[in-house]
């Protein structure tokens, strides 16, 4: 792989759906609370640097449903509001952007596009639950945006381990940089 140089100030971190409701499931190959921390270190270098920190989150009580041949289990339920409120040891703080999405994917029907060019941000770090679900989705409206993107392997996780190393094998080095958070954080130095 080849050195990663990132200018902190045209850099975002993305952190997908690491709220409370996500944190309670069964995550592979990495544990959510894993996860959560090496968004939380991600998020503390890159904001010392002057960088852009988003978390974005999905409404459980207004996700936007389409038919489907598996619908997802909450559907139609109303949940407590705190579900869906970013878990607060993935290190959410004052001054951090909040992108509430309604379907899998952070760019379509938000203001995240608007957010990122106003802040002349031309790269960004990807994180988050569920690999190829959430992060996957983001990643493929960015890239057709013209962001650059590097996703951070091991910040990101799936609900099975086969699932997330497709993404990451197959999917992710043709539409991004693939990186490990250690090379993130080095890069960020």
């Amino acid at each position: 792989m080849s050195d990663l140089y990132l200018d902190s100030r045209k850099t975002a971190l993305i952190a997908i759906d690491l709220q409370n409701a996500i944190m309670q499931i069964s995550t592979a190959p990495y544990p959510a609370t894993e996860v959560a921390q090496k968004n939380r270190r991600i998020a503390d270098k890159l904001r010392d640097r002057g960088g852009t920190v988003v978390w974005v989150r999905v409404d459980l009580n207004h996700f936007l449903e389409l038919p489907v041949d598996q619908p997802l289990s909450f559907a139609g339920k109303q949940l407590p509001d705190e579900l869906s409120e970013i878990a607060p040891s993935a290190g959410f703080q004052e001054g951090d952007l909040l992108i509430t999405k309604r379907h899998w994917g952070a760019f379509a029907g938000t203001a995240l596009e608007e957010q990122l060019r106003n802040r002349k941000i031309d790269t960004v770090l990807l994180t988050g639950i569920s690999t190829n679900a959430g992060v996957e989705s983001t990643l493929r409206q960015g890239t057709g945006l013209g962001f650059g993107f590097v996703v951070v392997e091991d910040a990101c996780s799936s609900q099975d381990a086969d699932e997330h190393r497709f993404a990451v094998q197959k999917i992710f080095p043709r539409l991004a940089r693939v990186r490990t958070a250690e090379e993130v954080l080095q890069a960020l130095a």
